[in-house]
C-alpha cells in the first residue's frame, strides 16, 4: 500500500511537472503574437516592449533581466534590431538556457531570408544592418515560416506538447495564405508608399507595391529641408500615401503631404500588446487597407 501510495504521488508530480507552461519571453509584440497562437496555454508569456517603441532604441533594464533570468525561452526578431539592448540583457539574467547558441534562444531572422543584406557595417552610414534588414515580420508569409520553425523549437524544449504546436503552426499557414490572397486582389495596382524608414519594404515587397521614396535619406537620420523639396520635385504629379510608425516624428511626413496632396498615415509597425495570430493578421489587414486607400 505503501509503495503504491507513493507510486501515485510521483505520478501526479510527473503530471503536474508536464502541465507546467514554458516560461517565454518575446522582444516585440510580433514575437509575443506568434507565441500565444503557436504555444497557446502552454506557454507563460512576457513581452519585453510595447508596440509603440523603438526597437532600435530600447535600453535594458532591471525588469526586462528580471523575466529573462526565468525564462525557458526568448523569441527575438534578430538582424541585429535588438543588439544596443538584448545581449546586455541577457547576460545580466545570467540564465544559461537563453544564451546565444542553445535551444532556449530563438530569432525569427534566422528562419528566413532577408532583405538589404550586404550592406556597409558603418555606422556614419545610419542605421544600417549589413546581416539584413529585420523588419520581417511586417511580412505574413515570413511570419508563417518563423511559426513552423518556432513549432518546432517548441517541441524540442517541451516533447509532450509537439503536436500541438505544430497543428497550430499549420492552422496559422493556413489562415495565412487565405489572407494572403485576398490581400494581393486588394492592392492589386496601388499607386506606391513614401515610407518614413525602410522598415515596411518586406510588406511592400510581398504585394508588388512600390516603394516612391524614404523620408530619411540617411536611416536613422531626420530629413533635411533640402532632402524633402527634392523627394516632393521627384513625386510632384503622382499618387501615393506617406507611412511613418508611432516613434517617428510627424513633422517631415505631415509636409510632406501637404506638398505633395498625398494623405500621411501614422501605423504601428507592431501589432497590440495582446494580439495573437489573427492579431497579428488584423494588424497586416489595416496596413493593407491604408495602402489600398490611396488611389
Amino acid at each position: 500500500m505503501k509503495r503504491l501510495t507513493l507510486a501515485l504521488i510521483g505520478l501526479l508530480i510527473a503530471g503536474t511537472l508536464q502541465a507546467a507552461p514554458l516560461k517565454i519571453v518575446a522582444t516585440s509584440t510580433s514575437m509575443g503574437a506568434l507565441v500565444r497562437e503557436v504555444a497557446g496555454p502552454r506557454a507563460e508569456l512576457t513581452i519585453l516592449a510595447s508596440p509603440d517603441r523603438d526597437l532600435h532604441q530600447l535600453q535594458a533594464k532591471p525588469s526586462m533581466m528580471r523575466a529573462l533570468r526565468g525564462a525557458d525561452l526568448v523569441v527575438a526578431i534578430g538582424a541585429e534590431l535588438e543588439v544596443g539592448w538584448l545581449p546586455v540583457a541577457i547576460g545580466s539574467a545570467a540564465n544559461p538556457r537563453i544564451q546565444s547558441g542553445q535551444p532556449g534562444y530563438f530569432e525569427a531572422a534566422a528562419q528566413v531570408d532577408l532583405l538589404d543584406v550586404g550592406g556597409p557595417a558603418d555606422r556614419a552610414l545610419g542605421d544600417v544592418h549589413p546581416v539584413g534588414n529585420p523588419h520581417l515580420d511586417l511580412d505574413p508569409v515570413r511570419m508563417s515560416t518563423v511559426a513552423s520553425a518556432l513549432a518546432e523549437r517548441l517541441a524540442q524544449l517541451d516533447p509532450a506538447g509537439a503536436d500541438a504546436y505544430r497543428r497550430a503552426a499549420a492552422a496559422f499557414a493556413e489562415r495565412v495564405g487565405q489572407r494572403v490572397a485576398q490581400w494581393r486582389t486588394q492592392l492589386d495596382g496601388a499607386p506606391g508608399v513614401v515610407l518614413y524608414h525602410r522598415d515596411a519594404i518586406y510588406l511592400l515587397q510581398r504585394f508588388g507595391v512600390p516603394l516612391l521614396g524614404t523620408i530619411e535619406a540617411v536611416p536613422g537620420v531626420p530629413p533635411t529641408g533640402r532632402q524633402l523639396s527634392e523627394l516632393v520635385a521627384t513625386l510632384k504629379g503622382r499618387d501615393g500615401v506617406i507611412l511613418f510608425a508611432p516613434y517617428q516624428s510627424p513633422q517631415a511626413p505631415t509636409k510632406l503631404a501637404g506638398d505633395l496632396g498625398w494623405r500621411a498615415e501614422r501605423l504601428s509597425l507592431e501589432p497590440p500588446l495582446s494580439a495573437d495570430g489573427d492579431g497579428y493578421l488584423n494588424h497586416i489587414g489595416r496596413w493593407v487597407d491604408v495602402i489600398a486607400g490611396a488611389r
